[in-house]
């Protein structure tokens, strides 16, 4: 278990009553982040992004088996706020089929699209993913599971949204507790005064189901406004939780997301243990777009300009991308499906025909995948000696990218006292792991970053 920190003084927001369906919202102050211990890092080198590219994501909320979580969610809200929810959801489909969830899922794979699929444990309390869904066949729920095991988790991380997404859980029993209210409910203020292993606990409990599907997860999902007036024992409660039941190294959590002019860079929170057997941290990740595909519901249709206008100038991605931050897309299952007819899905697909024609410098990663560079980005001691960059890394981290000054050298990677030279390429754009370029009156580097410790001697040569 992550080692105890002080409280500190941060700022509390709530979106109580907001999109109660509820991808993480945004807040309207800055968020404290508590980034505990940080390395010894040479000012004299910088570390890039991977491969010197911009990474992309795609999140996706209110996914889960079959079920459509508007219809069964709505008048679960509607009971709590009856004023903000008259949606006619009889009118909505009771699922989004797995004929869908294929048609998306390969499409997204030709694209090398990636990013966070939810699996909602106990959706909307029709039934249990590791069990039975009434309405549906076993062999159904199965075919489903089998589906997103061997179609989505190459390409998409595994979250739980919480357990139910609507009622809170008693996780003694396994039974929603019998009052309605918003203190009741995982989107609203359940979490206001729990511990962090209160929270862990209900955690935990969502992460055994999917463990029981075979469904692995280093991450977790909040809906609507769960954790957000406890962000410190949200953050520690998703490491012991991700810990104790997937052992995830590097545990992440998407509570947050920005629109405005703030960073959305992920925030690496908590780290201790840097130099021990068991380094610790838990990666915050931002989104910066809301849901402009189809809405929470599937009856708000969104907008490709939104994400990047038709000359490809303009848009909240150009502008996030513009600044070399982690361009993570924000979206609802049930808008990307509208009802059927998959106008949200139609958006996306212009949005990413879009970026791919207006950019060669990005890379699709999945939350994990971009968890842990920014964990080895922040918590890496790099030093300098003569013609030697040593490093020291808590966490191993695939494509890692570091820029030096140095001229007329042949870097050569050495790992366990053995060197590997590595190959000069043209220019950053053919960068790709064990390779190098010259660069901005330097160099960069691209390598597989082992953790423990590792090297780049840059030997002297002329004709480099």
């Amino acid at each position: 278990m992550m080692g105890n920190y002080k409280r500190r003084d941060f700022l509390r927001s709530s979106t109580l009553g907001l999109a109660g369906a509820g991808m993480a919202m945004p807040v309207s102050q800055a968020i404290a982040q508590i980034p505990g211990d940080r390395p010894e890092q040479d000012r004299s080198l910088s570390v890039l992004n991977p491969r010197n590219r911009v990474p992309l994501s795609f999140i996706i909320d209110d996914s889960t088996c079959l079920v459509n979580m508007a219809y069964f969610g709505i008048p679960q809200f509607a009971e709590v706020f009856p004023d903000n929810y008259k949606q006619n959801w009889k009118l909505l489909p009771r699922e989004i089929p797995d004929s869908f969830v294929r048609k998306f899922g390969e499409w997204c794979h030709e694209q090398g699209v990636k990013g966070k699929y939810s699996i909602v444990p106990y959706p909307a309390c029709v039934g249990w993913v590791d069990r039975f869904l009434p309405g549906w066949s076993k062999k159904e729920l199965e075919d489903s599971l089998h589906l997103v095991r061997t179609l989505m988790t190459p390409d998409w991380d595994i979250h739980p949204e919480m357990i139910s997404h609507t009622r809170i859980i008693d996780t003694k029993t396994g039974r929603p507790y019998p009052e309605a209210s918003e203190y009741f409910m995982e989107n609203w203020r359940w979490t206001d005064d729990k511990s962090t292993d209160q929270i862990a606990d209900y955690m935990a409990y969502a992460l055994r189901i999917l463990k029981n599907t075979g469904l692995d997860c280093e991450g977790i999902t909040t809906p609507g406004g769960f954790g957000n007036r406890v962000l410190p024992e949200l953050s520690q409660a998703t490491f012991q939780s991700c810990r104790d039941v997937f052992q995830a190294e590097i545990p992440h959590y998407f509570r947050h997301l920005f629109t405005d002019e703030r960073s959305v860079a992920p925030r690496v929170e908590y780290a201790s243990g840097l130099d021990g057997s068991d380094p610790q941290c838990c990666v915050s990740i931002i989104g910066c777009t809301g849901d402009w595909f189809g809405g929470w519901d599937g009856l708000k249709l969104g907008s490709v300009e939104r994400f990047i206008t038709e000359d490809l100038q303009g848009g909240r991605m150009p502008e996030v991308i513009n600044r070399g931050e982690p361009a993570v897309m924000v979206c609802h299952w049930p808008g990307i499906y509208y009802n059927g007819r998959e106008f949200g899905f139609s958006i996306f697909k212009e949005v990413v025909r879009r970026l791919h024609e207006a950019y060669d410098h990005l890379i699709w990663m999945k939350l994990s995948e971009i968890a842990r560079y920014w964990a080895a980005r922040e918590l890496t001691t790099i030093q300098r000696r003569e013609d030697r960059i040593l490093f020291t890394a808590p966490f191993a981290c695939p494509q890692f990218t570091v820029s030096a000054s140095d001229k007329n050298v042949a870097p050569q990677l050495v790992v366990d006292e053995q060197s590997v030279p590595l190959p000069k390429v043209k220019d950053a754009l053919q960068l790709e792991s064990g390779t190098w370029c010259e660069a901005n009156e330097g160099l960069m580097i691209c390598f597989d970053l082992p953790k423990g410790s590792s090297a780049i001697h840059l030997r002297k040569n002329s004709s480099s």
